[in-house]
């Protein structure tokens, strides 16, 4: 209406728009206002593209709030609605590694209790697969229930045995040598055919670690992993076209690092997994 008025009279636009005449001044004054959450804007633009456009507005307003900002979550969610920032929303899909019984199972010993007290207490493991093309890429990654964070992983083209056993020999490499006898974490998985073969089962036991794995074809008995894998899927690749394995290999590499040292958590008290970790044992 504002742009109209240069051709048409104001009285005969306000007839046609249904609107009062102090309603229309009221809101003209309003536009000629500055904004007051301009400064908030920014700050929050800034942590959504500072995340990769990865966070949400819970872990936006934890940002915020880190850097001193005195302002309430539903403001954050308010906000970045107004400025079109959405989040992205995970999607399930996953490699199944099941593939009958070949080994020897085990029990499952860690029972949906996904908390830890202290590091190396409790590992979980997976396997998930990406397609590229008419190629596949296969992530191995070991996390630690203390603090979420990926200790150990391995890439490769095939979820063979060498895949999985070498990214559970990293994550015990991580162990301490001299650590008192008894002190090694119960590791769990699934039952994919690489965790019921006899060279996974001799790497934990040669490092004093227990065997722990999720009943048949119950993918909430390892939730937490699961669960990582559909950040990753979500955040770095279904929406993103990789034109090789190698463009996606050296995005994982990026993608795991950025989430050990600075994907903050709010289960974590607004820290990345690095942080809490060092914050914790410092305490």
């Amino acid at each position: 209406m504002i742009a109209l008025k240069a051709d048409h009279r104001l009285d005969v636009l306000l007839a046609v728009a249904g609107l009062a005449r102090s309603t229309f001044f009221y809101h003209q004054n309003r536009l000629a206002q500055p904004d007051p959450w301009a400064e908030l804007k920014t700050a929050i633009r800034d942590v959504f593209e500072t995340s990769h456009r990865r966070y949400g507005h819970r872990r936006v307003h934890a940002v915020l709030v880190a850097r001193g900002w005195r302002v309430a979550k539903k403001t954050v969610l308010k906000l970045m609605r107004r400025l079109g920032l959405h989040c992205l929303v995970r999607r399930k899909k996953r490699y199944n590694s099941y593939l009958g019984e070949p080994g020897r199972t085990a029990p499952n010993l860690l029972n949906r209790d996904f908390t830890a007290t202290a590091p190396n207490q409790k590992w979980v493991t997976d396997v998930t697969e990406f397609r590229v093309g008419d190629r596949k890429l296969y992530l191995s990654p070991v996390m630690d229930l203390f603090d979420h964070q990926i200790i150990a992983y391995t890439i490769g083209n095939s979820p063979n045995l060498d895949l999985t056993n070498g990214s559970l020999r990293d994550a015990l490499a991580t162990l301490d040598p001299g650590r008192e006898p008894g002190q090694a974490p119960l590791v769990h998985s699934d039952q994919g055919f690489q965790y019921q073969h006899p060279t996974w089962q001799r790497l934990l036991a040669a490092a004093g670690a227990t065997q722990s794995m999720s009943r048949k074809a119950n993918c909430y008995d390892n939730a937490v992993i699961e669960n990582w894998f559909g950040h990753l899927k979500e955040e770095l690749f279904n929406h993103t076209r990789y034109v090789s394995v190698d463009a996606l290999t050296e995005a994982l590499h990026e993608y795991v690092g950025w989430y050990n040292n600075h994907r903050i958590s709010t289960q974590l008290e607004g820290l990345s997994p690095v942080n809490y970790r060092t914050q914790t044992l410092a305490a």
